[in-house]
């Protein structure tokens, strides 16, 4: 039976290191130099992630962010703009399969991958499917959106579980196109997502959302988990990644290229 690693490793106050920590640990299991499948669990206090293609000032309202105190990272992943506060929890997990046709291999990591979040959202009373490829929704209401990536053997995806998430804010933050409302048949962006709380008409504790998570994840792997500790390759990693999650380039300029030369080697030693 395989192993998945479970990290709740998380700097909610400074969302660039945990961007950071984000590409790292993909990094880490890409080159080998973590063992185990990961699964990681999550949160980030006050910021708007937009995706690596995006340009931030067309999809945040900057004077509504700087009112709520808020802080712009970009992503290493594709996908849409979301805001982040205490009550949306992020999970991410990388793992080696070779199982996934090359010919659909983002349809099809999306199908795989996000099944562990199907699984541990019906273990809470939910009922939700994937929509849009990259959505997860609940009757009419999306309540998670996801990006993923890959290199050669090596899948990542990462998604954001609307838990009780602050919907105001996120509407007054996020900028969406009136296309893209009409496209969902809504006026506001508000009215397009909810929260696990909204719709189960009851608190949901960080505890009994991580162990469904974890749960959901152990049942689409057929493992044995275990929790523990970032590596200090992945601590490494992170840190040096850091200077780009920081920089004004990588968060407000046009899909940036930013390289770091050596980065994995250095590591490595």
């Amino acid at each position: 039976m395989s192993r998945l690693r479970i990290l709740l490793y998380e700097t909610p106050d400074d969302p660039y290191r945990n961007l950071a920590f984000e590409e790292a640990f993909f990094l880490a299991r890409h080159y080998d130099l973590t063992k185990d499948d990961t699964l990681r669990i999550w949160r980030n206090a006050n910021a708007v992630i937009v995706g690596y293609f995006q340009y931030a000032k067309e999809e945040v309202r900057m004077d509504a962010l700087e009112r709520i105190g808020a802080k712009v990272v970009r992503r290493f992943t594709g996908g849409g703009a979301v805001y982040h506060d205490l009550g949306n929890i992020n999970y991410a997990i990388t793992v080696k399969k070779e199982i996934l046709p090359e010919e659909t291999l983002v349809d099809s990591l999306y199908k795989f991958l996000l099944s562990g979040a199907i699984n541990a959202l019906r273990k809470i009373g939910v009922e939700a499917r994937i929509e849009n490829v990259n959505d997860i929704v609940a009757g009419d209401r999306k309540i998670s959106g996801c990006a993923a990536k890959y290199m050669k053997n090596t899948l990542f995806l990462h998604g954001a579980l609307l838990v009780s998430t602050d919907l105001s804010k996120l509407a007054s933050v996020l900028k969406i196109s009136k296309k893209k409302l009409a496209d969902k048949g809504v006026a506001s962006v508000k009215y397009r997502v909810t929260t696990l709380t909204n719709l189960l008409g009851r608190s949901i504790g960080y505890d009994e959302i991580v162990n469904a998570l974890v749960e959901g994840y152990r049942e689409l792997l057929n493992a044995d988990v275990y929790f523990d500790l970032p590596s200090r390759e992945e601590l490494l990693l992170a840190q040096r990644l850091y200077k780009k999650y920081t920089s004004d380039e990588w968060n407000f300029e046009r899909a940036p290229s930013w390289k770091f030369k050596g980065l994995i080697e250095d590591i490595i030693g």
